[in-house]
């Protein structure tokens, strides 16, 4: 499959733009406000936009061209055929249909979490040979997976707070052994609070700030419930939480921000993230230059670190001593209270700017990749 575009080629000779949403995780609802504002945004600049729902059992919907959310609730997309849903798809089905499409579209990936932030579905696109936004395959896994991402920055020597690793398996066989290490890795840090967490998964989906010993087990028993391996975190008490929004594919890569996030509850759980009003942001965290210089190295340093492309945000946790790494996005936020599409506004770049760039940024990927199809001549005979 050919497609029709170069890095240098103009926004009116850009191929159409098929919007991913939703899809089955438990992000679903965040992926529907992100991709729906999206696809708003491009739309609105006068794009050739088509949006494609997944429902939660990974079945893929071709809603009306000229949909729009407007004050739907999320919960709403539940019901595919009342929005004039054309489907089901089956996911194979979805992609030979995205894939006969000509000119041949570019995949704005709008889906959070597993299967779609992971890699899943870009590996799915790269297979059809479909140009799509943001990272590839692998640095989608890395991205998602917090435990593997930890290792590689502390490899690297990038600050990170320290955590412990709990498989499912070993925390059904062995419980008491597990809170027995989670009680001695506690006593270590001189704070018997622990953040645990599921280690692929976003939105703080199945999070819990366990404040004493015996709280820790039903706090495995919830992340348990989305992944197959929980971290438990040091608790850094009164950090700060900032964010940088990174886009580009290869240095020089903008950088944006610090801003950062004043939660509404002792965390920043899924109802102080997603309900308007409850925490507070700001685009430009207070935090002195050098420190700023610091905090945006570093992003750099982790982007890069993991083979990030396109676009991503990178969280931080500060206190007056330290700044760690706390994880990546390789798909953030595009709702009305992320800070990710927002926080380039410091270099003049509004919403619907970053939309575009992200589609620029992923065309340019697909011109320079690898040539996928080989004939008898490239094999080392």
């Amino acid at each position: 499959m050919s497609h029709p575009g170069t890095p240098a080629m103009t926004r009116t000779e850009w191929p159409p733009v098929v919007v991913l949403l939703g899809g089955p995780s438990a992000e679903h609802d965040v992926s529907v406000v992100s991709g729906t504002a999206i696809a708003a945004a491009l739309l609105d600049a006068g794009l050739d936009v088509t949006q494609v729902l997944i429902d939660l059992e990974g079945r893929w919907w071709w809603l009306p061209r000229d949909h729009r959310r407007g004050d739907r609730a999320a919960a709403a997309y539940d019901d595919a055929p009342g929005l004039g849903g054309e489907g089901p798809h089956r996911v194979g089905d979805a992609i030979d249909r995205l894939a006969s499409l000509a000119p041949a579209p570019v995949v704005f990936i709008a889906l959070h979490g597993p299967w779609g932030e992971d890699g899943t579905v870009q590996a799915l696109l790269d297979a059809a040979g479909l140009a799509y936004t943001g990272s590839g395959v692998l640095a989608s896994a890395v991205g998602m997976d917090k435990t593997i991402q930890k290792r590689i920055w502390r490899g690297l020597g990038l600050p990170v707070v320290d955590w412990r690793e709990i498989q499912v398996g070993r925390w059904r066989r062995d419980p008491g052994a597990v809170l027995a290490e989670l009680e001695a890795f506690a006593s270590g840090t001189g704070d018997v609070r622990l953040m645990v967490k599921p280690s692929r998964l976003g939105s703080s989906v199945g999070m819990t700030l366990a404040h004493t010993a015996v709280e820790r087990s039903a706090a495995l028993d919830l992340a348990f419930r989305y992944d197959t391996v929980a971290l438990a975190e040091r608790y850094l008490a009164g950090a700060r939480d900032l964010e940088v929004a990174i886009i580009g594919n290869e240095p020089p890569l903008g950088v944006y921000g610090p801003g950062e996030i004043v939660a509404g509850h002792e965390f920043y759980d899924y109802a102080a993230k997603y309900t308007p009003g409850l925490s507070e942001t700001s685009t430009h965290a207070e935090v002195d230059p050098s420190r700023r210089e610091l905090i945006r190295k570093l992003a750099r340093d982790a982007y890069r670190a993991i083979g990030g492309e396109g676009f991503a945000r990178v969280d931080f946790l500060v206190t007056d001593d330290v700044a760690v790494l706390s994880e990546i996005n390789t798909i953030p936020g595009f709702t009305p209270i992320s800070l990710f599409p927002t926080m380039p506004a410091e270099a003049g770049l509004d919403f619907t700017a970053v939309c575009l760039r992200v589609i620029e940024l992923g065309l340019e990927r697909y011109a320079t990749r690898t040539a996928t199809t080989l004939g008898a001549e490239d094999l080392p005979r």
